[in-house]
């Protein structure tokens, strides 16, 4: 049962007797930990809903390169119960479990997976909708006939947070050279935004923890690094191996060791921070979802109660993820920008 269905049978639950509603799997044991890890962890498979017990989904393309060369197939051949297809299938427990692997003379082992994962296709999703918005945008400006043009609509409401994102974060933070670092800061904004709010929308295509998946936040915390250490000024290296110090400190190199490691904590916080925050808010709303389905078998009073409950914080966590994946792309520009234009630095 997907996200999707937990969310739609929540309130429908919040309607009707909980208890005849659940009664046919009351009997069945529950894992909360199991439903909320099973959805928050990536899939080869895009689930849409369940219907008496067999399972809607979109199948993804697995590319692997395996002991005896490439396969490219489609997931549904492995996605099922005990599948297995070319010497490849998905682990169920151990190390790998949910990847894909293969047995090498007998010792089960991983191969390089370069598949569509339901997290890659999300975060394509996103990267999607965010070319569309700035194409949007930037063609309502090719249109204009006048100097002083106001665009509307879309255009009109992309204008506004691009100027609040570059004389609010861009510009002051980053100095001189904003320009320079201002496509990859404004991407990095509407990027995480949007793959925030579409992580929020309980059925296809929306539901990819795509920012709560430390893969991803890993790789844009990378690219920051780039952005501050390829581009970093002759001042910002000096800082670091050269620092102006008692030259004490110099002859013991504590303070360039302090700045080297600075170098990788910078990041490491702006991915760890990202991917905690999302990560939570996820977990919160399903455990929240969860209650419903653990008190199925206690009773109809006390089924009934927890569930109008359960429904209304899961209204009141949804609506403060909305403000949450504002602030987490608004944190993350911020930073890198502040960090940008520490190296920035004349």
């Amino acid at each position: 049962m997907n996200r999707a269905l937990i969310y739609i049978l929540s309130l429908l639950l919040a309607l009707a007797s909980p208890a005849k509603a659940l009664a046919s799997g009351a009997e069945e044991a529950f894992s909360p930990k199991e439903m909320v890890m099973e959805h928050l962890m990536d899939s080869y498979i895009w689930e849409i809903t369940s219907v008496k017990g067999h399972e809607i989904a979109v199948p993804l393309p697995v590319i692997v390169r395996s002991s005896t060369g490439w396969h490219v197939f489609m997931s549904d051949k492995i996605c099922h119960e005990g599948a297995s297809y070319e010497g490849l299938y998905i682990a169920k427990e151990g190390k790998y479990k949910n990847k894909i692997v293969e047995d090498v003379a007998g010792v089960q082992k991983r191969p390089l997976d370069l598949s569509l994962t339901k997290t890659a296709c999300g975060a394509i999703l996103a990267l999607l909708v965010v070319m569309v918005l700035f194409l949007v945008t930037a063609r309502a400006y090719k249109k204009r006939d006048e100097v002083d043009y106001c665009p509307k609509g879309l255009a009109g409401i992309m204008e506004w947070q691009i100027d609040s994102i570059m004389n609010g974060i861009i510009k002051p933070c980053v100095g001189e050279n904003y320009l320079k670092f201002a496509p990859y800061l404004l991407t990095a904004f509407f990027f995480i935004f949007v793959a925030n709010l579409l992580g929020l929308i309980p059925f296809f295509p929306g539901g990819a923890n795509v920012t709560g998946n430390i893969t991803v936040t890993f790789f844009m915390a990378f690219a920051t690094m780039l952005a501050v250490n390829l581009f970093g000024s002759k001042h910002y290296y000096k800082d670091i191996f050269w620092p102006d110090v008692p030259i004490f400190l110099k002859a013991i190199p504590i303070m360039p060791l302090i700045e080297i490691i600075g170098i990788f904590t910078k990041p490491f916080a702006l991915m760890m921070r990202l991917f905690a925050n999302i990560f939570a808010g996820h977990s919160i709303i399903l455990s929240i979802c969860s209650i419903i389905f653990v008190t199925a078998h206690m009773g109809v009073a006390l089924n009934s109660s927890m569930t109008a409950v359960s429904v209304f914080f899961m209204i009141f966590m949804n609506f403060l993820e909305l403000l949450v994946a504002y602030i987490q792309a608004y944190v993350f520009t911020m930073l890198s920008a502040v960090f940008i234009g520490l190296a920035q630095e004349h």
